[in-house]
């Protein structure tokens, strides 16, 4: 960069000077020529000189003419008749001889033409630009004579010369203090591009161009007016958008209104595994400010769909639950198996029929009342597992007899609707085991009449303190001892918001009672 500003200050300076040469040179040159005109049409017209001539005296032609060439500072001034000869010269030898011997100018434009004019010859005092005028008699019609003025282009390129000297110091300066600017100007852009050369520069942007169409997650970066200068084809794909969507340079608010990117451009806050609504798909966004220096300029978000946790999140979930459902089955129908085995190693036959009767009968029970109630297998299962569980733990679970859900929603994710109602009894069975460790019960009923679908789910347990009970759906506040609690409410809260809903908590004389209310038809739905 500094070589070529360098060259180009050079150039520049170089055609310049050339021009500003060439035209001082002409000028001058136009200048003498004119003052040289000028005078021999002043002398041309003198008294002294149109009577000299017409008498041909020479000596006084001589006298003046050497005063005149003294006080105008010409070289020369020759005056001759109308036959081109010489009556006065800075040479007396060539008084007499033909105006022609020094240049091969005879003065016909003067003496026949009757008009002045300027040229540049080379005679026997030297180069010279030259003025010649005609010499009329006193009435004015008759050329008698001419007058030639000569001023020495020595004294021109004398001039010129000093001239020159001032335009090649101004031209050495100039060249100087754009070569300065060129150094000051490559030293802010490589500091501005971290001392990284062109080829440098697009060795990177080839690898992080790649790097960034290979990332799986969506990815879009927007500068400090809001328009989008990065975006990868993950980001596309995941928005839902067509292939070929040109998004550099629109503004963020025309493509994702509800992208969350423009407040951070105010905030300068980061933002982390936020669960958001884009173009009807829920993702987790990480949100991260740019800055260059301390100043803003610009924000980076990252972006996935939820499904993908979800798939993996969801497998562990049913995982999970099978297993508690498995365990706690196996453990009860051990102690069950070797209590029927006992009576009947005792003879006592008729209370092991009794004990196996009742055990079919509770299950049979159950299992009606939720085929006939809850027909979303996901929702049963989900149900019959914390049954289970529920005895496992020396507790019961009584589903109200006349709980109806059959008109759950399509678009209501099934995992997510299990993980918020089975937390809300999980939560219930901790809190009266606490209260109750040597049995208890949580009650549940539900209820799909109307617009809503409510769960209500009530426990034994020993309530929630005051100054908790508005922050117990706060991430990390819990009832229990331990650090390891604190989500699931946060969670609950979550997505009932997220699908527009609402949730309660009401503490009794013996225990809480929490009311989840979820409408059928979200506001949310028909916006996704």
């Amino acid at each position: 960069m500094i070589l070529v500003l360098g060259l180009v200050s050079a150039a520049q300076t170089g055609l310049i000077g050339g021009f500003a040469w060439q035209y001082l040179s002409r000028s001058l040159d136009d200048q003498i020529g004119q003052r040289a005109l000028m005078v021999a049409k002043t002398i041309a017209a003198m008294p002294g000189i149109i009577n000299g001539i017409e008498q041909r005296d020479t000596a006084a032609l001589q006298r003046l003419s050497k005063k005149l060439a003294r006080t105008n500072e010409a070289l020369f001034i020759v005056i001759g008749d109308a036959n081109n000869i010489r009556l006065a010269h800075p040479n007396p030898d060539r008084i007499g001889h033909s105006m022609a011997d020094d240049d091969g100018d005879r003065g016909e434009i003067a003496l026949l033409d009757g008009r002045a004019y300027v040229n540049k010859a080379h005679g026997s005092l030297g180069e010279s630009m030259r003025g010649k005028a005609p010499v009329f008699d006193n009435s004015g019609n008759t050329i008698v004579g001419l007058v030639s003025v000569g001023y020495s282009l020595d004294q021109v390129r004398a001039t010129i010369n000093r001239y020159k000297l001032v335009l090649i110091v101004a031209m050495t300066l100039m060249l100087m203090a754009s070569v300065a600017a060129a150094i000051i100007i490559a030293g802010r852009f490589k500091k501005a591009i971290f001392g990284l050369e062109p080829e440098q520069i697009a060795r990177l942007f080839e690898e992080l161009d790649a790097t960034l169409q290979s990332v799986r997650e969506g990815i879009v970066a927007v500068n400090r007016d809001g328009q989008i200068t990065t975006v990868n084809r993950t980001a596309i794909e995941t928005l839902g958008l067509a292939p070929d969507t040109a998004l550099v340079g629109t503004k963020i608010d025309e493509i994702l209104p509800d992208s969350g990117l423009l407040p951070i451009l105010d905030s300068g806050e980061s933002q982390f595994d936020q669960e958001v609504w884009l173009n009807g798909r829920l993702m987790i966004v990480n949100r991260l400010p740019v800055k260059q220096e301390g100043e803003l300029i610009g924000v980076v978000s990252s972006f996935r769909l939820r499904d993908e946790l979800d798939q993996v999140s969801r497998q562990l979930t049913r995982i999970q639950q099978y297993a508690d459902t498995l365990r706690s089955q196996t453990h009860e129908y051990s102690n069950k198996l070797h209590t029927i085995a006992g009576l009947i190693q005792l003879g006592a036959h008729d209370e092991a029929l009794a004990l196996i009767g009742s055990e079919v009968s509770d299950h049979q029970a159950l299992i009606q009342l939720l085929l006939e109630a809850v027909p979303d297998p996901v929702l049963a299962g989900c149900l019959l597992g914390k049954y289970n569980r529920a005895r496992e733990m020396g507790l019961l679970l009584i589903i109200d007899p006349d709980s109806r859900m059959t008109e759950l929603p399509d678009s209501l994710p099934r995992d997510q609707l299990v993980s918020v109602v089975g937390n809300l009894i999980d939560n219930a069975l901790e809190a009266t085991r606490q209260s109750s460790p040597n049995g208890g019960q949580v009650q549940l009923s539900m209820t799909d009449l109307g617009h809503d679908l409510i769960f209500e789910v009530e426990d034994q347990g020993p309530g929630i303190p005051n100054e908790q009970r508005e922050r117990i759906f706060e991430k990390g506040v819990t009832t229990k001892s331990d650090n390891n609690h604190g989500l699931g409410l946060h969670l609950v809260r979550s997505f009932v918001a997220r699908w527009g809903g609402s949730i309660t908590v009401e503490v009794l004389q013996t225990g809480s009672r929490f009311t989840l209310y979820l409408p059928k038809q979200p506001d949310g739905e028909a916006d996704a």
